[in-house]
């Protein structure tokens, strides 16, 4: 069994409580969102994928809001558990960058007619998802992990500049992308019941984030426990031989 694996069993209660949690709220946010949820006026039923899109984008910024606020904690204390944090928030936003990227290839194809067009939106995601993947592979370098760390924890707190302007992007420049509906001057323009399936659809990605990090906590923590157990017999074979003395 591998250490993802080893990690998965060893959940706690209150781990696996959350992973249950996570799951139905994900199960009910696709019921409400595909059966209760009327569809757009104009878009129809292709608008249904705001309800992970949208959510994937959010919790995307969560996200790497988490490594930027870890990543000064990092530096400030030096204690492993924020470096920790840092390196889990990173991939799981990542992961949820990547999603957003992906709907939105899927949504813009029929509404614009390209899979991909250099909006200022969809530009800077990119740039975002780069920028973190780049974080990733600045934590794969072979230095030591106090080393390693603080240049992460840099490259986290810099690349965090651009979610603002990916969040902003659409009010600086002419955008194909439609302008916020939800956070706005006068209130949400939704539909209430489209307002209300998207808060839940929101709250459901959260818990579904805080049940990933959790489990690649778990596994940081295992890796971190191989790599140790696995450095002691070297260590040992480094050190001199006892030499017996004469009774």
């Amino acid at each position: 069994m591998g250490v993802a694996g080893r990690a998965f069993g060893a959940l706690g209660r209150g781990e696996r409580v959350l992973g249950w949690m996570a799951g139905a709220a994900l199960a009910a946010a696709a019921v409400v969102s595909l059966a209760v949820a009327p569809p757009d006026a104009e878009q129809g039923d292709l608008q249904r994928l705001m309800y992970v899109h949208v959510p994937a984008a959010w919790l995307a910024y969560l996200s790497f809001s988490v490594v930027f606020v870890s990543s000064i904690a990092y530096l400030r204390t030096r204690r492993t558990r924020w470096d920790r944090l840092a390196a889990a928030s990173a991939e799981v936003g990542v992961l949820f960058t990547a999603l957003t990227i992906a709907l939105g290839m899927v949504w813009g194809k029929p509404v614009w007619g390209v899979w991909w067009t250099w909006d200022p939106r969809l530009t800077t995601t990119a740039v975002l998802l780069l920028m973190y993947l780049g974080y990733l592979a600045v934590r794969r370098l072979p230095e030591s992990p106090g080393r390693r760390g603080r240049s992460a924890a840099v490259v986290g707190i810099v690349g965090f500049v651009n979610v603002p302007i990916v969040h902003l992007s659409v009010t600086w420049w002419r955008s194909l992308h439609q302008e916020p509906t939800v956070f706005r001057a006068g209130g949400p323009s939704l539909d209430p019941a489209m307002l209300w399936t998207l808060i839940l659809s929101v709250a459901a990605f959260t818990l579904e984030y805080a049940y990933l990090v959790t489990l690649r906590l778990r596994v940081g923590r295992l890796e971190e426990r191989a790599a140790r157990e696995a450095l002691a017999p070297e260590v040992r074979s480094a050190l001199p031989e006892e030499v017996p003395t004469g009774g």
